[in-house]
């Protein structure tokens, strides 16, 4: 298996760009509960083993790399966008708003972003949206990672809140226990009311 490379960074750092960050999202698919971005700029004198797509990893595995990234790296940040923005505006353009928000919450102003697979406008900083990004380049795989723990445990804190539909095994995903909890007991407050099978439910 191959791991994710520095290759692109490194052009571009011979470019004249010194401060490249990872854009990347968790939940985007998820029935319920936030969609969640991580923008990182890694260390480029910091090598971080392990970091590589975050669905990839177990999750004892991403959360001892999740520590060893937020120790090293330069910046990073993570925003989120909740299901009733969402619903409000739709999932497309809440990717987009989330993964900008994330990035400007940098502490370091990045010169140039690397996203996966979504091409998102970032004001006069430019970007390129790379197709398998968390697969190829390291800084959008740590940016998984980061996006991935953090939503993860946001979900977990939903369970304690909303213990009927059991978040903390599925973390929003349309698994078949999910399904069942939804039929059984309806909607909570986080889950997405566009999104089928909830659609269904409130037509």
């Amino acid at each position: 298996m191959s791991f994710p490379n520095r290759r692109l960074e490194k052009k571009l750092s011979r470019k004249g760009f010194a401060m490249i960050a990872g854009v990347d999202e968790a939940g985007r698919g998820a029935w319920a509960g936030p969609i969640v971005a991580a923008a990182v700029v890694l260390n480029p004198k910091k090598r971080i083993s392990g970091i590589k797509d975050s669905k990839l990893l177990r999750k004892p595995q991403r959360q001892a790399v999740y520590e060893k990234i937020i120790e090293h790296a330069l910046a990073w940040s993570v925003a989120a966008v909740s299901a009733s923005v969402i619903d409000k505006i739709g999932i497309g353009p809440a990717n987009v708003l989330v993964m900008q928000r994330a990035v400007a919450k940098l502490t370091l102003a990045p010169s140039y972003v690397l996203t996966d697979a979504l091409a998102v406008s970032f004001g006069d900083t430019p970007m390129t949206a790379i197709i398998n990004g968390d697969h190829k380049v390291r800084c959008i795989a740590a940016a998984s990672i980061i996006a991935k723990v953090t939503r993860d445990t946001m979900m977990d804190q939903f369970d304690e809140q909303y213990s009927l539909w059991g978040f903390k095994h599925h973390k929003g995903y349309g698994t078949d226990h999910h399904f069942h909890m939804l039929n059984t007991h309806g909607m909570c407050e986080i889950h997405r009311r566009s999104f089928r099978p909830m659609s269904d439910l409130l037509s």
